[in-house]
């Protein structure tokens, strides 16, 4: 975690000592590319990392002295036969004896900082709804394998990860300038002092966690949760930053942080929520002067006004975002711009406007990833092509074309997005329903009912509801009634 402010600053930094061993394992692949060789490792053995090129850096450089377990069982898979050691990584007991070191024996900050190691906790913790009002000493969770300057505050703001689960990481890793969970009115009463790394850190690390939880679990039981650590965010802002360099991490993390609670807000159905924290984003955008947030921003914007009905604002939106991005380098954000462009267009009818984009869509996403693509794409891949498509079809009223690509979705998509499988499932059954095949229909409508206990979306939910209108006149057919009655069973949101 960030260290503490009491943490002295007249300590001599250790350096730290490239690892070597490390980067002659990655060979003559880029670290974008061994990256994703990471990442499916992880897939074979069902274990899920959020590691990039900046990651594979960190390592190389020395500042990751010993990976979380996750990326042990990750980095031994990839290698059988060696060791962490052999690895050129520290052995986990000399990073675990937190109370034993002495003051003079403290690690390098750098090692402790969240901007050093931001992706050190990711595949870590258990589900947000698993863990509530409960810590064992022994808890098998760990999220700093690098040992800590102020032991202390690592185990509280541990035990209130666990404890608070979901969203709230993002206010515990805020917490040692007293922001979190108390609102702006009641930080500008105390003296705080000017953000630096470890706090701009923090904040990328509580961008991440809320994206992987809801990538699990779905928004509903998240959104509510996420405003403490957005409000901790903007304070930071007004509080400023010593370094103009750490002013522009925390502008862009606060305006990407308003994104991903813009999210939540828009997956659970609150439009209006959504709609206020997209322009937020968008404002820091353009206050910092940071194109790639612009460009994040306008893309959901587009997104959210597609689902509430103003599809001509969806295109001017979608492209705006691409006139943000063409600076970027990323073939891969341009191809998802189109698609929401094309979204925007089948909402008019335009059949033709609508099959242009989604074959630039393709073109672009033909040309591979790079280095330039952005972290927040990381759901974007062959899945999420495939189900955007489909979503268009649908719109246009092609239910069969439609049917088709969301059947596609399902077979491609990670099962570690649970939340997206719910989603292209229910994509699906609602086509096929629409299409003429209800039993197909109702079929993939207990397969995504069977799914609900682990996703909360108001967005999969209301598919269901529109699917099961639309069954209603087969109840007769395969295996209609019992999606009926089963749908029929669900409690109603409030």
């Amino acid at each position: 975690m960030a260290s503490s402010p009491m943490t002295s600053s007249s300590q001599s930094p250790r350096p730290a000592r490239p690892n070597l061993a490390f980067r002659r394992l990655r060979g003559q692949r880029s670290p974008g590319e061994f990256a994703a060789a990471v990442r499916r490792a992880a897939r074979e053995i069902d274990e899920q990392v959020s590691c990039d090129a900046r990651y594979i850096g960190r390592v190389e450089a020395g500042e990751i002295r010993c990976p979380n377990y996750a990326y042990e069982r990750v980095f031994l898979h990839m290698f059988p036969g060696r060791t962490l050691t052999d690895l050129g990584f520290v052995p986990r007991s000399a990073v675990r004896g937190r109370g034993a070191r002495t003051f003079e024996e403290a690690p390098d900050p750098r090692a402790t900082s969240p901007m050093y190691a931001p992706h050190e906790t990711d595949g870590a913790y258990e589900p947000y709804d698993t863990t509530y009002g409960t810590h064992e000493p022994n808890d098998r969770y760990d999220p700093h394998e690098i040992d800590n300057q102020n032991h202390e505050e690592s185990d509280v703001q541990r035990r209130a990860f666990m404890s608070g689960g979901t969203a709230t990481v993002a206010a515990a890793s805020l917490g040692p300038i007293g922001l979190a969970f108390s609102g702006v009115a009641a930080a500008a009463d105390r003296s705080v002092r000017r953000a630096g790394e470890a706090e701009a850190g923090a904040l990328e690390e509580a961008v991440r966690k809320i994206r992987l939880l809801d990538d699990r679990h779905g928004a509903d039981g998240l959104y509510r949760r996420a405003s403490a650590p957005l409000r901790a965010a903007y304070a930071l802002l007004d509080a400023g930053a010593a370094r103009q360099a750490t002013a522009e991490r925390l502008h862009t993390g606060a305006g990407e942080l308003a994104i991903s609670v813009g999210w939540l807000a828009h997956d659970s159905g609150r439009f209006e929520d959504a709609r206020s924290h997209y322009a937020e984003a968008l404002a820091t955008a353009r206050v910092a002067g940071d194109p790639a947030l612009e460009a994040h921003a306008f893309c959901n914007t587009s997104f959210l006004a597609r689902d509430a009905g103003r599809p001509r604002e969806a295109v001017r939106a979608a492209q705006a975002a691409q006139f943000a991005a063409r600076p970027l380098g990323s073939a891969r954000l341009l191809s998802l711009l189109s698609l929401r462009e094309a979204g925007g267009w089948a909402g008019l009818a335009d059949r033709r406007g609508c099959e242009q984009a989604l074959t630039r869509a393709q073109a672009l996403y033909g040309r591979g990833p790079c280095d330039a693509d952005p972290e927040w794409m990381s759901f974007y891949g062959d899945a999420e092509l495939a189900g955007l498509e489909a979503q268009c079809w649908s719109t246009l009223g092609d239910w069969s074309r439609a049917a088709h690509q969301a059947r596609r979705a399902t077979r491609l998509q990670d099962p570690h997005f649970t939340r997206n499988l719910a989603l292209y499932t229910a994509e699906l059954a609602d086509d096929l329903a629409r299409a003429g095949h209800p039993d197909e229909a109702a079929a993939a409508g207990l397969r995504v009912l069977d799914l609900l206990d682990e996703v909360q979306s108001s967005r999969v939910q209301t598919m269901l509801a529109g699917t099961a209108r639309v069954l209603l006149p087969h109840r007769r057919a395969s295996g209609v009634s019992d999606f009926l009655e089963r749908h029929g069973a669900l409690p109603r949101p409030a």
